[in-house]
């Protein structure tokens, strides 16, 4: 019914029975006002047809292709993916690997999970605030010690901090950051 809308062909009787109880007309609108806001995100005119917004699409995903190829990274959210220090949204595939490999070092060096309270709170404050990434999810902190420590014994710890305001906390994306 939403498509003979679009199209502006006529509804039978019973589509518009449907259409004025369902509310079809609503659905339209909030299709037409997501079309728009995907068009302008893309920085295109909003009245493109199909085939219009098929050729771009395919264009564009040839070009990411090419970057791909070449060894571009390019992070949709720069802020939570891209390694600190890249300050922008494209990355070279080599420096992220050599991010990787200093992760992945810095991960083979665990420390020791502490046995007192307050030792365990100084030890997962210094690595949320020793993080390269900026900020670290209750996991990525547990996986920074060494043994079977777990996110769950490591986020009341976080939660802790986050009160005395010793870390910041992003409660949407469940992460802690110094």
């Amino acid at each position: 019914m939403v498509e003979k809308l679009r199209a502006g062909l006529p509804l039978t009787a019973k589509e518009q029975a449907t259409h004025e109880n369902g509310l079809a007309a609503v659905v339209l609108e909030l299709h037409k006002q997501l079309d728009a806001a995907v068009a302008a995100a893309y920085g295109w005119a909003p009245d493109l047809t199909d085939a219009e917004l098929l050729t771009r699409l395919v264009q564009l995903n040839q070009q990411r292709a090419a970057e791909e190829a070449a060894g571009t990274v390019r992070y949709l959210r720069p802020a939570y993916q891209a390694p600190a220090g890249a300050g922008n949204e494209q990355l070279s595939m080599r420096e992220g690997l050599a991010t990787e490999a200093v992760s992945s070092e810095a991960a083979v060096a665990r420390r020791e999970w502490p046995a007192g309270l307050a030792q365990q709170m100084r030890a997962v404050r210094d690595v949320v605030e020793g993080s390269t990434g900026g900020t670290l999810t209750a996991a990525g902190v547990a996986g920074a010690f060494a043994g079977k420590v777990r996110a769950g014994q490591v986020q009341p710890l976080l939660e802790s901090l986050a009160e005395l305001a010793l870390l910041r906390v992003d409660a949407e994306a469940q992460t802690y950051a110094a």
